[in-house]
């Protein structure tokens, strides 16, 4: 294989398929690489901070399935043949340290197993947070993260609440059978100053104050949205009276607040959660069938345009590259 393809923005607001030259090095012995069968594409991350972002080239993609090719001599559980998911880019061929890959559980759909990757974003919350269930959790913006965050929590024993001001992103959860606000609960007051926990996933100003001002006192707002930029002029004031007179704690929902694999004396792992994500998909703990719709890679500028534009008919979108 002297050629790759690799989804490539080379400016703003520009999507192309490109051809790469394939990586002449041999395979370390702690390698693992393979075909790639689908790659998921994360709206956030690859529309805000890429897409319409600054300084280009960009190379976009963190959620791939591929099928092994070849193994590294160290590398004793993978073997040719399986399905494995990395955290690989856009691309038609993928290559990752053995530890870095995760091999699907027998039979899995591997464009279903790719929505572990956007799962994991919020479990780092269900393994941080000080919250427990059954208390009332509540989950602003239904986007990807947001929705899979709903179902998580739910499933984790928590009363959870998913909020949205799109009626169409509502309904979608209502849909798998979840609960659907249909105004922040700041505004009902049956729920508010009863919510123990708050993901806030829309990165909205505004939905954050709401949400410190809805929570019980001592209640955790934990922002798992990135800010990318600033969408209300809402003084810090307001934020800062809120925190202090509802006792709220208020912190990031970074994802990488976790290692990346078990150590001995601490047993959560963002690689530990993949393995989990993964295994509830696949038990149909989580149902993931309706959040994603399929495309073609060399349709990539399309694609992207579609999802900025909120224009595309799931909440993201999967590359299938076995029409490349």
């Amino acid at each position: 294989m002297n050629q790759q393809c690799q989804i490539v923005f080379p400016a703003r607001e520009c999507a192309e398929l490109q051809c790469v030259p394939h990586d002449p090095d041999p395979l370390g012995p702690n390698e693992v690489a393979g075909t790639t069968i689908g790659t998921l594409v994360s709206v956030g991350t690859e529309i805000e901070g890429a897409f319409i972002g600054k300084k280009f080239p960009k190379y976009p993609g963190y959620a791939a399935v591929f099928r092994v090719d070849e193994v590294g001599e160290n590398v004793p559980n993978i073997r040719p043949g399986q399905l494995a998911f990395c955290m690989g880019p856009h691309r038609s061929y993928q290559r990752m340290r053995e530890d870095h890959v995760v091999l699907l559980p027998e039979g899995m759909d591997p464009f279903n197993a790719l929505c572990a990757r956007i799962m994991v974003v919020s479990m780092s919350t269900l393994t941080t947070t000080t919250t427990r269930p059954p208390a009332r959790v509540l989950v602003c913006g239904l986007g990807l993260i947001g929705h899979l965050a709903v179902q998580i929590f739910s499933e984790s024993g928590y009363e959870t609440y998913g909020y949205d001001p799109l009626p169409e992103r509502r309904q979608l959860l209502l849909d798998a059978g979840y609960n659907a606000l249909p105004e922040h609960p700041l505004h009902n007051p049956a729920l508010c100053g009863t919510i123990g926990l708050v993901l806030e996933c829309s990165g909205n100003e505004q939905s954050v104050l709401d949400s410190c001002r809805a929570v019980r006192k001592r209640g955790e707002v934990v922002l798992v949205g990135v800010p990318w930029r600033a969408r209300t002029d809402l003084p810090a004031w307001d934020l800062l009276h809120a925190v202090f007179h509802h006792f709220v704690v208020l912190r990031s929902g970074w994802e990488w607040e976790l290692p990346l694999h078990d150590t001995e004396f601490r047993r959560n792992s963002i690689f530990g959660n993949l393995h989990a994500a993964l295994r509830w998909i696949n038990d149909g703990v989580v149902s993931v069938d309706a959040l994603y719709k399929k495309a073609r890679p060399a349709d990539c500028q399309a694609v992207f345009t579609a999802l900025k534009n909120q224009e595309w008919p799931a909440l993201t979108a999967a590359f299938d590259w076995t029409t490349v």
